[in-house]
């Protein structure tokens, strides 16, 4: 059910801090880099909500008034650095990093479950849905990471990055398979390659 923005983003109107909200795009693809942001908006913005729930158009368009909006910030951990030192350590290493830029001046609001063992980070559930700060760091991490994803498939066409953004579908998994993993691949992700029998049916 859609609710009205009033009702969804309440919770803001109750904090005597800022927020930031903090999301993240690239936690599960076996390419490209994980992307954290954290944001705290300047101003009132419209259309704001979880960046799944945007068409690719609108988040583009949202993308461009938030960054003129608002106080981001990006943090980023490439393919290397998650397979050297993992998922964890890369997440626990971002929202520092935020917290670090950002001070002790607002109420920090991570979309999830987990700090990570980060303190002073509030974790909320569906807070992308929730939060308008978390929407906009969730549609800042989106849209720069499949933008990024975009630049990479031109750098190695055989992979059809701007399709699947570096998610492990079955045309992704085929060209892996076929052509072996290539720079921005996460080689210490546990994957099942189809075969060449696989492929035949």
């Amino acid at each position: 059910m859609k609710q009205n923005s009033d009702s969804l983003f309440s919770y803001e109107n109750s904090q005597s801090l800022p927020i930031c909200g903090i999301d993240e795009a690239g936690r599960g693809p076996l390419a490209g880099s994980l992307v954290y942001v954290g944001v705290v908006l300047n101003k009132d913005i419209k259309e704001l909500d979880d960046s799944k729930k945007l068409s690719a158009k609108k988040r583009e368009e949202l993308y461009d008034i938030i960054k003129k909006n608002s106080n981001y910030y990006i943090y980023e951990a490439d393919a290397t650095k998650i397979d050297t030192y993992g998922l964890s350590f890369c997440i626990k290493e971002a929202l520092e990093a935020i917290k670090n830029h950002f001070g002790k001046k607002v109420t920090y609001i991570f979309d999830g479950n987990s700090s990570f063992g980060v303190e002073g980070i509030n974790t909320l559930v569906k807070a992308d849905q929730k939060i308008k700060a978390v929407s906009a760091a969730s549609i800042i991490a989106k849209v720069y990471r499949d933008n990024q994803m975009i630049e990479f498939a031109k750098k190695y066409p055989n992979y059809s990055f701007e399709k699947h953004k570096g998610y492990g579908t079955k045309a992704h998994l085929e060209a892996i398979a076929k052509y072996g993993y290539c720079e921005i691949h996460r080689k210490s992700y546990k994957i099942k390659l189809p075969t060449i029998e696989d492929s035949l049916f």
